[in-house]
């Protein structure tokens, strides 16, 4: 099946038209999802309850522990789709996506079982501690223990969907969930509602993921003929090509994540020493921070098929300048909000906790941690290059440097220095020179694959 609409989006649309009909989409279902973020910490922050909303703190590097399955098979496996149809390889497409599917669903279960067996061990692990345990369990059982499955199954079919230029309907797939939980937040987390407190959020959350892989089957029976994502079992029938082109990308991008999740908890840790107030205040700090962050993200992801295809079809020309826009666009988007975020840190802290403490706390750390934001941009963009081409050893290299090389230890040596505070400005060090050094090797491979082309 060769769809020729999607075709011409890859092939003959401006550039700035193509970039922006991929990538709009995308941004605004990832700007959805961190607003759906932000109302777990805003209704639980309505409790004013340091506990409860320390609890939703505790338990992200959990949740974020799931985009390791996400960036495995849908990082992995979208590249492979948008690489095969660049080839014009429709079985590849089509058994790509199967393995997606499947593999998310299964990693999904175990999940779920490993983090309930191991619960208590974990707990401790996370950083919570006698007052706050409880409440991270009971948030956890929701989103973890039952909520596992469809929380990773709908995002990597959004990035399978997102693959074949269907960036639309993958991003309706994503803000149905998020929306509905916006929805829900406050019935079940406030004294008025169901009054669960932070267990509410969690329970809101699990439904909502469970509405958005329903968008997505609904949607796949719908088109069923019209799209290349297949979830036929007998499509998962392996060749070694798929899966090592698929793990080539996937594991590295995992493993990044999971380096991801190794920073949070160092930073969780460090900031639980301070007591339930610095806690809460990182925490709401890290979600308003989600907003560029994800804006970011969702333009590096949104432009990945349109640079898949060309780098598969030989087309150097038009990648270098579906880069050069997305960037562009990015950075225009960035430094406003930059300016926002420093010089009004206290008001946007505000508007989720009325606690002194907590907002001076959140204002600190927020002009840290916002002065890193256009040098994600960068980081970003030159990462999901090395995503959609296939280069996972140099994703793996960056996230290394990131985290191992220069994050971590940053955040060891700047709370020794200046303890607490100093914790800001760890992402600052990294991605400054990860930002140097991603515009280094992209030049370097588009000069490479000019002289190619």
């Amino acid at each position: 099946m060769e769809d020729t609409q999607k075709i011409q989006l890859f092939e003959k649309t401006p550039v700035p038209r193509a970039v922006l009909s991929l990538s709009v989409p995308t941004v605004i279902s990832s700007l959805v999802m961190v607003i759906y973020n932000l109302a777990d910490t805003y209704f639980v922050g309505m409790l004013n309850d340091s506990i409860q909303n320390s609890a939703v703190t505790l338990a992200a590097p959990v949740l974020l522990a799931f985009n390791a399955v996400n960036n495995l098979f849908g990082v992995g496996c979208s590249s492979m789709m948008s690489r095969g149809l660049g080839r014009k390889d429709y079985d590849t497409v089509y058994r790509s996506s199967a393995m997606g599917f499947y593999g998310s669903l299964i990693c999904g279960i175990l999940f779920s079982t490993v983090y309930t067996v191991f619960q208590i061990p974990l707990l401790s692990m996370l950083g919570a501690d006698a007052k706050t345990a409880a409440a991270t369990g009971e948030y956890l059982m929701w989103t973890v223990s039952f909520g596992a499955a469809p929380a990773i199954l709908n995002v990597v079919l959004a990035y399978l969907v997102r693959a074949e230029g269907a960036s639309l309907h993958a991003s309706i797939g994503t803000m149905s969930g998020c929306l509905l939980n916006m929805v829900l937040d406050p019935i079940f987390v406030l004294p008025w509602g169901l009054g669960m407190g932070a267990a509410g959020a969690g329970c809101a959350t699990f439904i909502s993921n469970c509405a958005a892989c329903l968008y997505f089957f609904v949607l796949l029976t719908v088109k069923k003929g019209r799209t290349f994502v297949c979830i036929r079992p007998s499509m998962l029938r392996f060749k070694k090509e798929i899966v090592l082109g698929v793990f080539a990308v996937g594991i590295p991008a995992a493993i990044q994540n999971l380096l991801n999740v190794t920073g949070m908890t160092v930073l969780n840790n460090f900031t639980s020493s301070f007591g339930p107030n610095a806690i809460a205040a990182m925490g709401i700090v890290q979600k308003i921070n989600m907003v560029p962050m994800n804006i970011s993200l969702g333009f590096s992801q949104g432009v990945m098929p349109l640079v898949s295809y060309n780098f598969a079809s030989e087309n150097i020309d038009r990648m270098k300048k579906t880069l050069l826009f997305t960037l562009k666009v990015m950075l225009l988007f960035m430094a406003p909000v930059t300016i926002l975020y420093y010089f009004n840190a206290e008001g946007l802290v505000s508007v989720f906790m009325h606690n002194e403490a907590i907002i001076a706390y959140g204002a600190r750390f927020m002009r840290g941690m916002c002065l890193s934001t256009p040098l994600l941009c960068i980081d970003f963009l030159a990462v999901g290059v090395f995503q959609a081409c296939g280069f996972g050893r140099l994703a793996f290299l960056f996230a290394i440097l990131r985290k191992i090389i220069l994050e971590i230890p940053a955040l060891f040596l700047l709370n020794y220095l200046f303890p607490l505070y100093g914790l800001a400005y760890a992402q600052l060090v990294a991605e400054f020179v990860l930002a140097n050094a991603a515009v280094i090797v992209v030049m370097r491979l588009l000069k490479k694959w000019n002289g190619r082309a």
